[in-house]
């Protein structure tokens, strides 16, 4: 039996890329037509759409998806989610973990739907500290919770491959709101997610 892939893309979409990546390689001084890159143009086309496809997706209806009615008030936190974002300055990667926390005010949500949340967000072309915010925003006006905290920490290639060229600096955002304002509260979040797993 032949492999076969099944994806799905927006043809139109797929074509445009398509022509202009074919310019950008003739640009830069390649030949589109050798070998090895005769399928570039394609590929790159399909791959932008894949790390861009959050603009096409809700983060609120994914927590609304799974939002259950539940008597608890003590902190939900969701550490080491894995992140992989595109700079909006460079189009260069960068890439990390998030860090989510919120106190329950009657409703949580899956925990699951944080994480797919952060890939929303991530899948677009950003700057960390929007979207720090953003994840934060979205749970907020989800859930109504009594708080909610996000810290990301990231490295970023237009700093490591171009520029400076600093190849172990670690960018951290963070983000408080409600409880998380308060320096007791604060502490706690930070205090656990610094913890080892053992």
């Amino acid at each position: 039996m032949a492999y076969s892939k099944i994806e799905k893309y927006d043809e139109a979409v797929t074509s445009d890329l398509m022509r202009n990546y074919h310019e950008v390689l003739s640009s830069l001084g390649e030949d589109p037509q050798r070998e090895g890159l005769l399928k570039t143009p394609e590929r790159v086309a399909k791959a932008m759409q894949f790390l861009t496809q959050g603009y096409s997706q809700d983060p609120k209806a994914i927590i609304n998806s799974a939002k259950f009615k539940e008597d608890v008030s003590e902190m939900v936190i969701v550490k080491d989610i894995e992140l992989f974002s595109m700079c909006e300055h460079h189009m260069l990667p960068f890439f990390g973990k998030a860090h989510i926390a919120y106190i329950p005010n009657g409703w949580i949500t899956g925990l699951s739907k944080l994480a797919r949340v952060v890939d929303v967000y991530s899948r677009r072309l950003q700057v960390q500290e929007r979207l720090t915010t953003q994840i934060l925003e979205a749970i907020k006006e989800s859930l109504n919770p009594v708080g909610v905290a996000v810290v990301i920490e990231a490295k970023h290639l237009c700093m490591m491959m171009r520029g400076v060229q600093k190849q172990n600096s670690i960018t951290t955002t963070s983000a408080f709101d409600g409880e998380f304002l308060k320096n007791t509260t604060r502490s706690e979040f930070l205090k656990l997610i610094s913890k080892k797993q053992e």
